[in-house]
């Protein structure tokens, strides 16, 4: 296997036209579509890279910012950002294009870590490391390392604030929140 690889070997294009049947009862496409396109992308820019099987472990938050239509041409473009030892960060971006206005939105950006897994033991597999050839590519990198440091240290704060949570003293709290306990 190759030990290092660059950004632009996992680089993918997708497009896709927004048809009908995507849509939800408000006439926009289901969100769940794009981000089945966005997990497809996300593995063939992984798999690109590492050149094995990968499974999507983590998805960071997807907001849509922009509405798609039907009838829109979709673009998903995807590069993988950041990799550690089996792990990969794949950034990806999302524009709909409306053919009739002339008018090109961003709706998402997203991250995905995807993992690489070894085909015999089914277990994370190493990956290759990145070849940073742009500005663009370390800074991409930067982030992705400052991201996976963060969801560390979130899943820690996480993990003892619901061992030393006062359940007692949060229900309290909730007077000014919009709920009604009914115990």
């Amino acid at each position: 296997m190759t030990q290092f690889r660059t950004v632009k070997s996992s680089q993918v294009v997708l497009k896709e036209l927004m048809i009908p049947s995507y849509s939800n009862f408000g006439g926009k496409v289901h969100g769940g579509v794009i981000l089945s396109l966005m997990d497809k992308i996300a593995y063939t820019a992984a798999a690109s890279h590492s050149r094995q099987y990968c499974v999507t472990a983590s998805v960071d938050s997807v907001n849509f910012v922009n509405p798609v239509e039907v009838g829109e041409l979709v673009t998903l473009m995807a590069s993988v950002n950041y990799v550690g030892r089996s792990s990969m960060e794949v950034g990806i971006k999302v524009y709909s294009e409306d053919f009739k206005h002339g008018i090109n939105k961003h709706t998402n950006t997203s991250y995905f870590t995807m993992v690489a897994i070894d085909e015999h033991t089914r277990k994370p597999a190493t990956v290759p490391g990145l070849i940073l050839e742009e500005d663009i590519e370390v800074q991409r990198f930067i982030w992705g390392k400052f991201r996976k440091r963060f969801k560390g240290e979130y899943r820690e704060q996480f993990k003892a604030l619901h061992h030393d949570l006062d359940i007692t003293s949060e229900t309290e709290n909730l007077r000014d929140e919009n709920c009604q306990i009914s115990l």
